[in-house]
C-alpha cells in the first residue's frame, strides 16, 4: 500500500512517507524529514526538515511543527496547532545587518510528543518539554512546561486540572492543580484501570488478569 500525496503538495528531497500515509492539499514537507505508516497530514500543513513523526499519527489542517520536534506513534495534533523551537527568537544579528540564518543552531530546542497523546485545536506549543503519553492538552492551550502521562492540561499557561484514560475520557478531575492520589480509578467508557499517587498515573492490570492465578 503506497502513500497517498495530492499533486499540490511539496515534498522536499530526503523525505520518507510511510506505506498508507495520506498528504493532502498544499501540504510542505522539508527535507530528510521521516513520517511513518498510515498517517494523515490535513491541508495547509508545514513540517519542518528533521522532524521524526511515528505511525498512525494525525495531523489536521494548518499545523506548523517546526525543526527539532519528534511525535511518537498514535498521536493527534488537531488544527492551527502551532511548535516553537527558540526561546529568544531574532531576525538579525544585533546590529540589524545580517539576517540570522534559519537553520538549528545551539538555541534550537527539541520538542518530544509522546505515544497517544492528543493536542487540540489552536494549541501553542513550547519548547524543550515533553508531551507525556496519552496526555491531553485542551484547545486553544499555549504549553510551556513538560506534561505528565496521562494528564488533561488547559490554560494559558497551561496546567493540570485531571487525568485521562487512553481512550480518552476523563478519569479524575484534580482538587488542586496538578495534584490527586487514588488506588484505584476505573474508565467508565472502556474498563481500564489505573492508580494515581500525587498527580503520578500508571496503568494497572485488566481486571482479569489481576484475579488470574500464577501457574505452578
Amino acid at each position: 500500500m503506497s502513500a497517498r500525496i495530492h499533486p499540490t503538495a511539496i515534498i522536499e528531497e530526503g523525505v520518507q512517507i510511510g506505506a498508507g500515509t495520506s498528504i493532502w492539499d498544499h501540504v510542505h514537507i522539508r527535507r530528510s524529514t521521516r513520517i511513518g505508516e498510515e498517517c494523515i497530514v490535513g491541508e495547509k500543513t508545514y513540517i519542518a526538515y528533521d522532524v521524526h513523526i511515528g505511525n498512525r499519527v494525525k495531523i489536521n489542517a494548518f499545523v506548523y511543527v517546526c525543526a527539532a520536534v519528534t511525535i511518537e506513534d498514535g498521536v493527534m495534533i488537531s488544527a492551527g496547532t502551532i511548535f516553537t523551537n527558540d526561546r529568544f527568537p531574532r531576525a538579525t544579528t544585533p546590529d540589524l545587518k545580517q539576517l540570522r540564518p534559519s537553520e538549528p543552531d545551539e538555541h534550537t530546542l527539541p520538542t518530544l510528543v509522546r505515544e497517544g497523546a492528543t493536542i487540540g485545536a489552536g494549541s501553542v506549543i513550547g519548547n524543550d518539554l515533553t508531551i507525556g503519553r496519552f496526555a491531553m492538552v485542551g484547545m486553544g492551550s499555549l504549553v510551556t512546561r513538560s506534561v505528565p502521562d496521562f494528564h488533561l492540561v488547559i490554560g494559558s499557561p497551561a496546567s493540570s486540572v485531571g487525568c485521562v484514560c487512553r481512550c480518552g475520557q476523563l478519569l479524575l478531575h484534580f482538587a488542586e492543580r496538578g495534584t490527586a492520589s487514588a488506588e484505584e480509578v476505573t474508565c467508565v467508557a472502556c474498563g481500564r484501570r489505573y492508580a494515581v499517587a500525587d498527580g503520578a498515573v500508571s496503568e494497572l492490570p485488566a481486571a482479569e488478569e489481576a484475579l488470574e492465578l500464577p501457574r505452578v
